[in-house]
């Protein structure tokens, strides 16, 4: 089955491939390449791709002695980066596709790592592994740079031993994340001509006292986690610092407020960004962070924290047993460290159901600056093979 795929050649095609927009191309192209293998694949009620080898169906694969699931997705960020190959990474100029390589093991373009590299490696050792002894299925979620609806039913629909998630992480093992979920919090006093602005309850005047207080959410002193998050006695709320992950992080990214210079203002939203540790949940958040915030606002006015796209799942923060099985395993295979990832990934959902890694080849910044979704995102495609052959070892050694 390896002889019909080259690695090489999909990256690139995948890379070339603009899924900034829509999905579509890129799916065809993955399905086109399964069926190319003699793999027979399925797109889920969401667009999700979903192969399983070993099994006849990922259904059947959750009965295997051990079933393992390799994810990623095939959404980018905007803009479309062109393809290009290189033999140096770049600098800090644009990848603009007018480099031609040849044979050079840097690979520039939107995806290269972010997540068409990951996505070569895992489908190279998906195509390559022999399953004799349990079931490996290839989910590959459409939406991840978005709403993560994909991800989150892809978790939901398949049960398996354990969860790969490709993202691009230096070839590191990362065992866990801290959650991602942004909201609002709107605070609501009474509008009044500017003239005479004590018959009125200025809701911007009031955002100063309460950003102070987001600043202050998450500040403590040493306490046992026994003691719990604090109550009404105007201490902080927000976990105690996680032994892997640290502390979580509130940042208000935006304000809003006003509808005219001569009027007071009778509203004002700050929106937030949270980034969470365990066990705080995006659910039980918005309540602790209300009641925190409602002791530094005047009686006369209101406020309520809501999340923004409650319909929609938020990846909560996870942390896997560095000590699991299939964490040593890959390590073993890979020679990575064993490490936090530093973003937000679909790997929160499947890390409820079973030990969760996220491991790929790429990296999100570099000593000139950011990579993934920037303008000079870039991979080695060397380091594309190697994430292939570690996963594909891991594999063979756990079934």
């Amino acid at each position: 089955m390896s002889a019909t795929f080259d690695l090489a050649e999909f990256h690139r095609r995948a890379v070339e491939t603009d899924s900034t927009e829509s999905v579509d191309e890129m799916r065809t192209v993955l399905l086109e390449t399964l069926d190319a293998a003699d793999v027979a694949a399925s797109v889920d009620d969401l667009g999700n791709v979903v192969a399983t080898r070993g099994a006849a169906d990922h259904e059947a694969a959750a009965s295997a002695d051990t079933h393992l699931v390799f994810n990623t997705h095939i959404d980018t960020v905007p803009p479309h980066v062109p393809y290009e190959r290189r033999t140096e990474r770049p600098g800090d100029e644009a990848v603009d596709g007018s480099e031609d390589a040849g044979e050079g093991d840097v690979v520039c373009g939107r995806g290269s790592c972010d997540a068409k590299g990951p996505l070569a490696a895992l489908l190279d050792a998906f195509l390559t592994v022999d399953p004799d002894d349990g079931a490996v299925t290839l989910a590959v979620s459409i939406d991840e740079e978005t709403t993560q609806t994909g991800g989150a039913h892809l978790a939901e629909t398949i049960d398996a031993d354990g969860y790969i998630v490709g993202e691009p992480t230096g070839l590191d093992v990362c065992t866990a994340a801290k959650g991602q979920f942004e909201g609002t919090v709107t605070i609501h006093g009474e509008s009044a001509h500017a003239a005479d602005p004590g018959s009125g309850l200025n809701a911007i005047r009031a955002a100063a006292p309460i950003l102070q207080a987001m600043e202050s959410y998450d500040e403590r002193e040493a306490r046992s986690a026994s003691e719990g998050p604090s109550g009404d006695d105007g201490e902080p709320r927000g976990p105690d610092d996680h032994e892997t992950l640290g502390r979580p992080i509130l940042t208000p990214s935006m304000v809003e407020g006003g509808e005219a210079t001569n009027q007071v203002p009778a509203e004002c939203t700050i929106t937030f960004d949270r980034r969470s540790v365990p066990p705080e949940t995006s659910d039980a958040f918005c309540a602790d962070l209300e009641a925190h915030l409602r002791q530094w606002l005047p009686d006369a006015m209101d406020l309520d924290v809501a999340l923004i796209r409650p319909d929609t799942p938020f990846p909560e923060a996870f942390a896997t047993d560095p000590d699991a099985e299939l964490v040593r395993t890959l390590q073993e295979a890979s020679g990575g460290t064993v490490r936090p990832f530093e973003a937000a990934t679909e790997a929160s959902y499947f890390a409820q159901q079973a030990p969760t890694v996220v491991f790929g080849p790429g990296v999100l910044t570099d000593e000139v600056g950011a990579v993934a979704h920037s303008k000079r995102e870039y991979v080695r495609l060397s380091d594309v093979r190697t994430a292939a052959r570690a996963v594909r070892e891991t594999v063979e050694r756990l079934l």
